[in-house]
């Protein structure tokens, strides 16, 4: 098949789906009807306010219904949508507008910018309804990260807005061409903000939440007989912790595709998921914002657990600091293929690559004997204690296995002796208190010495953003803010 725009495709979509839902949020439900119209209007607006092909228009929305259809105008007026939080505070939002340099932004802006505002609801009876005419631009995203460095970038997909629906990297995902799909995630983050225009452009029922909620993620599936979800390993946990009679009260049967990608998932809870759902419906996909790495099956998993897939020929590699290839076992910085690098750049960074064009995004990991890649950390956040390397999503994955805690991360501290001393920073389940004896104790159990945390820290506030993300660059640094200003904060010693 042909290449065809994304524009188009959708426009595509309405014309042969009509009243049927398109979208629907707690906001309301869009028909596909609904969706062309307006989404025909605001390109229209755009427009007229001096958008032209190629630019970046900046969609600074809430999770809803309004989100997809301004996505979708920006598409029809031939511009690239640059996804950036709704609720940026005034600075950030400054620093990431002054980056991308958008030509006009959606949503409401916290700071002063010269170029156009569209206000959330905009009026737009004035414009007319009638299909735009064929557009397409030069990317078809762009996707602000703060990255392992805490500084803002913009990761533009070099990908042009026109695909071919049988090919990759649209194809092969499971979207449901007739059925439903639930995104629970923040619409900023990449792989909420792709699943769910993807899953449009196959002609799925987009159902979608405004703030992840457990209980509430099981009820949408049931009520829309959900066959496509995307999580990240922290929805699954939390899923997971509900009540056994809760979680297992509600039908899930109509599932037929579980992704999980975002961040680690320990290993104890990807075997309580496929024990508890089956391993034919549970994928994981390995890779970042930038460009894909590879996927797991269930059961491919269960042959290797741990594993995030196979290295396929000519793809990830594990180097040295050296630049030289990886013993199979050792550890090293993973590298995407050269090929891939082409799919993406960046705004306010550079990639980080090697002699041969292939680039890495920070992630350290090993190849099995078989090809299989499993993840160690990231390098940014490695704490070197006393010469040796400690991994802080190791320790996170122990730490959250215990039942008493709700999340965790670990991050390094000075130490005047070792260097660095291994910091826990722990939130706990609702309604328990800290009993540091038994966490010990299984930290013990499950650990090697030099990896212990030599102090515990409980946390009120959250740990991981939205999309389950732990910013261990921006804890430390506030942290070692504290040590310098000689505040104190709630440190339990280990011992």
């Amino acid at each position: 098949m042909s290449l065809r725009s994304i524009a188009s495709i959708i426009q595509d979509n309405a014309q042969r789906k009509g009243s049927a839902p398109a979208i629907t949020y707690p906001d309301g439900t869009l028909t596909w009807s609904d969706l062309d119209r307006r989404s025909n209007q605001r390109a229209r607006l755009l427009k007229s306010l001096g958008v032209k092909r190629d630019d970046l228009v900046a969609v600074m929305l809430p999770n809803g219904s309004e989100f997809h259809e301004a996505v979708v105008a920006v598409w029809k007026a031939g511009a690239t949508p640059c996804i950036l939080p709704s609720k940026l505070p005034g600075r950030e939002a400054g620093d990431v507008l002054a980056l991308a340099q958008p030509a006009a932004v959606i949503g409401d802006v916290p700071v002063a910018f010269d170029g156009a505002r569209i206000a959330p609801r905009a009026a737009l009876d004035q414009f007319d309804v009638a299909p735009m005419e064929e557009a397409g631009a030069a990317h078809w995203k762009a996707v602000a990260s703060g990255g392992s460095s805490g500084r803002p970038k913009i990761i533009v997909d070099t990908m042009p807005a026109f695909i071919d629906p049988a090919a990759p990297p649209f194809a092969g995902f499971g979207f449901p061409a007739e059925g439903a799909m639930l995104n629970p995630g923040p619409l900023y983050h990449n792989m909420p903000f792709l699943f769910t225009s993807f899953g449009m452009m196959a002609g799925s029922h987009v159902v979608g939440m405004s703030r992840f909620d457990a209980e509430e993620c099981l009820r949408l599936i049931e009520l829309h007989r959900i066959e496509f979800v995307a999580l990240v390993p922290t929805m699954m946990q939390r899923i997971w912790a509900l009540p056994e009679n809760v979680r297992t009260s509600y039908d899930l049967s109509s599932l037929r595709v579980i992704w999980h990608m975002g961040a680690p998932c320990p290993q104890w809870l990807k075997r309580a998921w496929i024990e508890w759902l089956g391993p034919h419906r549970i994928f994981e996909a390995y890779g970042g914002t930038e460009a894909g790495g590879c996927v797991i099956t269930g059961h491919e998993w269960l042959k290797k657990p741990g594993s995030v897939g196979k290295a396929a020929p000519g793809g990830l590699r594990i180097l040295r600091e050296d630049g030289s290839e990886a013993d199979t076992g050792e550890i090293g910085e993973v590298h995407f293929p050269a090929t891939g690098k082409g799919r993406f750049r960046y705004i306010g960074a550079e990639a980080k690559e090697d002699a041969t064009g292939s680039y890495s995004i920070g992630d350290l990991g090993h190849l099995d004997e078989d090809g299989y890649v499993f993840l160690a950390d990231r390098r940014s956040d490695l704490i070197l204690r006393g010469g040796a390397n400690i991994y802080p999503a190791e320790v996170e994955a122990v730490l959250d296995e215990h039942p008493l805690v709700s999340t965790s991360a670990v991050i390094g501290l000075p130490d005047h002796d070792l260097g660095e001393r291994v910091h826990a920073i722990i939130q706990l389940r609702e309604g328990e208190q800290l009993d540091l004896k038994v966490i010990l104790a299984h930290v013990e159990d499950r650990l090697s010495k030099y990896k212990w945390p030599s102090s515990y820290e409980v946390s009120d506030t959250p740990l991981r953003d939205d999309a389950g993300k732990v910013r261990r660059t921006l804890l430390k640094a506030e942290r070692l803010a504290w040590l310098e200003a000689g505040r104190s904060f709630k440190v339990v010693p280990a011992k």
